[in-house]
């Protein structure tokens, strides 16, 4: 996994992931209610912020969601949403085993 070399951000990481983790539990809301324009916002906000922190393959799933939310595909949101947070934890316990989280 490619981590960040900036001291700051790598300090900010594990939070980061923690909290996209908890977040993420929206998706079922959006999805139960068809709240397409709520999806596209936190795909939307998730695509960049991963970006930031240079976990660019899940900013990448998140260019698809917003595709996805924008034509109300919730099939295939479904699929990838539960990709994104599989990638997330999969962060989160290599953060983990180097010893950058509890």
């Amino acid at each position: 996994m490619n981590l960040p070399n900036d001291p700051f951000i790598l300090e900010l990481l594990p939070e980061f992931v923690e909290t996209w983790i908890q977040d993420l539990e929206n998706f079922n809301n959006f999805k139960a209610n068809g709240q397409k324009d709520e999806l596209y916002r936190m795909a939307h906000t998730l695509k960049g912020s991963c970006y930031q922190f240079s976990i660019n393959d899940i900013g990448d799933m998140g260019v698809q969601l917003m595709g996805y939310a924008k034509v109300e595909d919730w099939e295939n949101s479904t699929l990838l949403f539960e990709k994104i947070k599989n990638r997330f934890i999969e962060v989160n316990d290599y953060l983990k085993s180097i010893g950058l989280a509890v």
